[in-house]
């Protein structure tokens, strides 16, 4: 995706979309740009509007509509992924993007670097202490700006067949060295069967795995000044790690979400999945034979004892430069996303799982009916979320996620752990010279 910036926004803007690499705080604040709000003393009734993706989100806007008749919001279906942010910056450049947006973590350097987010921080500072620290850092991007109110989660957590796993005696892996360890017995155990698969056609999880691994992809200085590490040590682990499994035969190597990769999960035939807290709806589909037979456990670790996640996912509320009543759409932004009746409703119509902590417990998370033998579902899921690690998202993410589709698919097909590697070095190459080519002053870790 192509973006028009230009060298002004690129000074203060870019500044703040990779402050959270380096943990520029304060010193950040003043960077915060055209979010003022002339209509925020308006008297009469205030119509808004509010572009999201999500199934049934009319319907939570309606139990706000009923309660506050002076601040009416109109939701406006939208597609997801690159197609509303290319359709935002658009919609910025005519000067009518709409109040509130529906916006993916990763996206938000993006629309923050077109200057499509206004800094809301004095509307919604105070909801903080509401979020896990990780996911915080998401919509600050590590300084005092607040681009967003975090609206649901995607932590990462390994699913298995509780059954398969005990009819084989097979160890759930606390480390990545025992996942090796358990993919291997696995493959002795069922040679017609894999653990999991390495999907090449997700580049999401595989952001996320890096996420976990401590990998800074992108990250600036203070003069304004990117550097692109997307194959920077920590990722490059996880890349030659999965790669190894592939070629080793041990891992599959073939993408999700597609018909073979069902049935491979409704016969047993992949033991295992690495995904995200929303995936029992998936399995519902994909998997109907397996219901009460799964089970949830925390992510492995690269080090015993240590304690974190990658996320997979997961959206937010922002408000947009263009509105004449910011005030009025943070209200609502932080209403959706922190009050209980609104999380409540989130779940039910819209089946996302909340990122405020209040929100991820309570009688309104039922266990999930694929996971009837885990009572504690979400009690688990819960304390998973909040390890989720820091995020160091850059302002050209479809560049690498697209990078990412081609080289890695290359590599998974030739089975070989050296093209893994080589594949991540393309992702590297492609997303810095894609920035350079836009103008950013940018550079290679």
């Amino acid at each position: 995706m192509k973006m028009s910036i230009n060298r002004r926004q690129i000074s203060r803007r870019s500044i703040l979309a990779g402050a959270a690499a380096l943990g520029l705080t304060s010193t950040l604040a003043a960077c915060g740009g055209s979010d003022d709000d002339s209509g925020d003393s308006d008297s009469g009734p205030v119509k808004l509007t509010y572009w999201s993706w999500a199934p049934n989100m009319e319907k939570v806007a309606a139990i706000w509509n009923k309660k506050n008749p002076d601040i009416t919001v109109t939701v406006s279906k939208q597609a997801s992924g690159g197609e509303i942010v290319s359709k935002l910056i658009t919609a910025k450049k005519a000067g009518n993007a709409p109040d509130l947006i529906q916006v993916e973590y990763q996206s938000l350097p993006t629309l923050v670097s077109n200057d499509v987010l206004a800094d809301i921080t004095k509307y919604a500072a105070d909801t903080k202490s509401q979020f896990a620290e990780g996911l915080w850092g998401m919509v600050t991007l590590g300084t005092d700006a607040l681009y967003a109110i975090p609206q649901d989660a995607g932590p990462l957590m390994f699913y298995y067949r509780e059954d398969l796993f005990k009819k084989h005696g097979l160890t759930v892996p606390k480390t990545w060295t025992e996942f090796a360890e358990t993919a291997r017995a696995a493959k002795k155990a069922v040679p017609d069967a894999y653990l999991t698969t390495f999907s090449s056609n997700d580049p999401g999880l595989f952001a996320g795995l890096a996420q976990q691994a401590g990998g800074k992809w992108w990250t600036v200085d203070s003069g304004g000044k990117w550097t692109v590490g997307i194959d920077d040590a920590a990722t490059k682990q996880v890349a030659e790690f999965w790669g190894g499994l592939v070629q080793e035969g041990v891992i599959d190597n073939q993408p999700m979400y597609t018909p073979a990769w069902n049935n491979a999960l409704n016969k047993g035939t992949h033991l295992a999945w690495v995904s995200a807290v929303w995936a029992p709806g998936v399995l519902v589909s994909s998997a109907p034979d397996t219901k009460g037979k799964w089970r949830m456990a925390p992510l492995p670790q690269w080090k015993s004892g240590e304690n974190a996640t990658g996320s997979w996912g997961g959206s937010s509320t922002g408000v947009s430069t263009d509105s004449k009543h910011a005030e009025a759409a943070a209200k609502f932004a932080t209403w959706l996303n922190t009050d209980p009746e609104a999380l409540a409703a989130l779940v039910k119509e819209v089946a996302i799982y909340p990122a405020a902590t209040k929100g991820q417990s309570g009688d309104v998370l039922t266990t999930p009916e694929f996971f009837s033998n885990q009572a504690d579902f979400y009690t688990t899921a819960g304390e998973i979320a909040a390890t989720t690690a820091a995020a160091a998202w850059g302002p050209n993410v479809n560049t690498a996620y697209t990078t990412f589709q081609d080289a890695f698919g290359k590599a998974t097909k030739a089975k070989k752990e050296a093209q893994f590697d080589s594949a991540l070095a393309t992702v590297q190459s492609k997303t810095f010279a894609d920035m350079k080519k836009q103008g950013f002053e940018v550079t290679e870790a």
